[in-house]
């Protein structure tokens, strides 16, 4: 397959519209959609649908757009090492994973962090649900990753090493002109009748869970194909989230949190392989660490008692 048949694909997600995709890759319209059908006959499938306001990946388009930017970046990577060769460059890229949540703040302040306190470092990020991570780092394919126990929870996996960062108390996201916005630690039962939006099954999972516990349901009657656009349905009052505390830190100004009473949380760890473990992946956890516990953070427990957790 041609990626530049995908990069097309992927841009027209990202834009909603296919004379927009056209004008960013410097295509005709007509380019851009004689590349979709091509596209859709070579897989067989309708990725694309157009409605009033342009155009919106299918259920399969959306799941291919996924698996596409990933293939994608990873080709961008495999052009940037070939020509690092080419041009000198010595030492191997530190190829980081991060489950979205932790790459939208953590990790990047973390990898800031490793830079400045160690000088020049090749490296990449690559976002991805935790299972997928943990595939990727015992394949091989990554140096180290930040992941999170929510369900279903991490695989027993004696070629990788896991290390415990700390616990995430999950919080409430509402728009800003919610009446709870600004109050103190609510109870679930107190938010039973709000209707709830999710964006992945492991949130979904805890926030039941939480409820049941409580004795009261939770109303998750809208879904979002990612946090951004969870988001938005938050911050146009359509409903509430549960998200991840470390979250709050790299919010849109549209929304705010409120924390629960004994909130469910998630342990987050970094997994590395066991063997030939790249140099700086030691000093990359350690930077978490720090990441994790600054006054800032929404992550206060970080025992030395969990921090050498058995895969």
């Amino acid at each position: 397959m041609d990626l530049t048949v995908w990069r097309t694909f992927v841009t027209v997600c990202r834009l909603g519209s296919l004379s927009a995709a056209a004008d960013e890759l410097n295509h005709t319209q007509s380019a851009v959609s004689r590349q979709i059908a091509g596209l859709e006959r070579q897989l067989g499938v309708t990725l694309v649908e157009r409605h009033a306001r342009g155009v919106r990946p299918t259920s399969a388009g959306d799941v291919f757009r996924r698996h596409a930017l990933t293939t994608l970046n990873e080709a961008d990577r495999a052009v940037r090492a070939a020509r690092d060769v080419r041009d000198g460059a010595t030492g191997r890229p530190l190829a980081v994973g991060a489950a979205p949540s932790l790459a939208s703040g953590i990790v990047p302040e973390a990898i800031r962090g490793l830079l400045d306190r160690g000088g020049r470092l090749r490296w990449s990020l690559v976002p991805g649900l935790s299972g997928q991570l943990h595939r990727r780092v015992a394949d091989g394919d990554l140096d180290i990753a930040v992941v999170t126990d929510a369900p279903p929870g991490l695989p027993q996996d004696s070629q990788v090493e896991r290390r415990f960062l700390g616990l995430d108390a999950m919080v409430v996201v509402l728009p800003v002109g919610h009446p709870r916005a600004g109050s103190g630690p609510v109870h679930i039962r107190a938010l039973a009748e709000e209707v709830w939006v999710e964006d992945n099954d492991g949130s979904a999972a805890l926030l039941r869970q939480h409820a049941a516990r409580a004795g009261v349901g939770a109303r998750i009657e809208l879904d979002a194909a990612d946090l951004p656009g969870k988001l938005a349905l938050v911050a146009t009052g359509h409903a509430i989230a549960l998200i991840p505390g470390v979250l709050t830190r790299a919010l849109r100004t549209d929304v705010t949190t409120v924390r629960l009473v004994d909130p469910p949380t998630r342990g987050i760890y970094t997994i590395t392989p066991r063997r030939g473990p790249h140099p700086g992946a030691a000093s990359l956890h350690d930077e978490l660490t720090l990441a994790f516990t600054t006054p800032g953070g929404r992550v206060r427990e970080n025992t030395a008692a969990k921090k050498e957790t058995p895969a």
